[in-house]
This record gives C-alpha cells, structure tokens and sequence, in this order.
C-alpha cells in the first residue's frame, strides 16, 4: 500500500506547527516521544504520542491513520519511549491489536484525547477501526 492510497488524514498545521512544541510543557504527563526503527532504513526516527492507560494495559492508537510510525511500529515491534521533558526512557514492544478487538481502545482514546487538533476530525473522516493501528505495549 502506498502512501497515496492508505487511509490516513493529515494533521492540522497548528498541531504540527505549534501543538508538538506545546503540548509537552502544558501537559508533560501525557506526552511522550516515541522511537521507532524504520522500517526500510533501519534508521530511528522519533513522533510526539500520546499513550492510552485502558483496562490496566497501555496503547499507542494512531489516530490519523496509517502513518509511517503506525507502519514502522508494525514492522519491527518494537521501539522506545521517551518523558516529554527527557528525565526518563524505556524501551517497548509493541502488539498489534486486531480490528475485532479495537472498539473500546478506541473508544477509550477518543474520549481521553478527542479533545486535541485533529483527532475527532480524523474520528469522522476514518471511521473504520482497521483505519487505526492500535497497539498495546509493554516494556
């Protein structure tokens, strides 16, 4: 699948442009970086993500669709995630959930993050849970 033909929205300018550098001094405890090999070059490449606490296990969600960190994640498994103000790191395998699987994280993701750019946007305009790579991670 090409990048021109998977699902996948844009995010707003104003989360690229101004929410990635906000976000982590307003609400350092919910942003973290996250690491990921990639999945052709091998070489590390990082993205501001928020992690989802839900029914005692962690996720990542992507919730503007396939993005390239959501395909690399898929391909190695693994990567690394680091505290917004950088005093803490950890390294993860990742778990992809299955689509049959997805709805309460999902649910649960919109209902703790919708309120960001973007996000319930992305919600409306994909609104098929296969749209959105969801996996549980553990370190």
């Amino acid at each position: 699948m090409t990048s021109s033909t998977r699902p996948y929205v844009r995010r707003p300018w104003i989360a690229r442009a101004v929410g990635d550098r906000l976000a982590p001094r307003f609400r350092p405890a919910l942003v973290r970086r996250l690491s990921v090999p990639g999945r052709v070059t091998g070489r590390w490449r990082t993205t501001p993500v928020a992690v989802l606490d839900h029914g005692g296990a962690s996720y990542l969600v992507a919730a503007f669709g396939v993005t390239d960190w959501a395909l690399d994640l898929r391909a190695s498994g693994r990567g690394r995630l680091t505290r917004a103000d950088g005093r803490a790191s950890f390294e993860i395998i990742a778990t992809e959930v299955p689509v049959t699987e997805r709805g309460p994280v999902l649910a649960a993701y919109r209902t703790s993050f919708g309120s960001a750019p973007g996000v319930a946007g992305a919600f409306r305009a994909l609104p098929d849970p296969a749209d959105h790579p969801t996996f549980r991670i553990t370190p």
